[in-house]
């Protein structure tokens, strides 16, 4: 397996990626019992080659496929072939790491404006009023 690419500038060797044939999930013939078409990939994220920056943003996803122990695993069994299994799943490593590069818009503190206070304070005077009008008279 050659090395993936991420970016023109980030690439990921090949002893990094550990991929395992396994038998596809759901119907299928004859064959479907004898033939390993799924590809189960595990990248482990702590001892990998990324930038430190990347690696804190891929450990700190809230994503099922990320075990405990920092390792992203990942099943690709769409297609039939084995070899396509294995590149939808280095395409979706890739993808995943490509999210992870992105840093996050930092959110700056806004307060509402004086009308939209105003708004929010008649609707709560309007709602208030049409409550009271369910009252039952004293």
């Amino acid at each position: 397996m050659p090395t993936l690419f991420i970016t023109p500038t980030l690439a990921i060797d090949a002893h990094e990626i550990e991929m395992t044939g396994i038998r596809s999930q759901g119907a299928g013939g004859q064959n479907v019992n004898k033939v390993a078409s799924a590809v189960h990939l595990r990248f482990d994220v702590r001892a990998s080659s990324l930038p430190e920056a990347v690696k804190t943003r891929l450990l700190a996803l809230h994503d099922q496929r990320l075990t405990e122990d920092g390792v992203l695993v990942l099943k690709a069994q769409e297609f039939r072939s084995l070899e396509k299994n294995r590149e939808a799943a280095l395409a979706r490593l890739a993808d995943i790491i490509r999210t992870a590069m992105v840093p996050r818009k930092q959110r700056r503190a806004t307060q509402p404006t004086l009308a939209a206070r105003q708004r929010r304070h008649e609707t709560k005077v309007r709602r208030s009023r049409l409550k009271t009008l369910r009252r039952k008279p004293e």
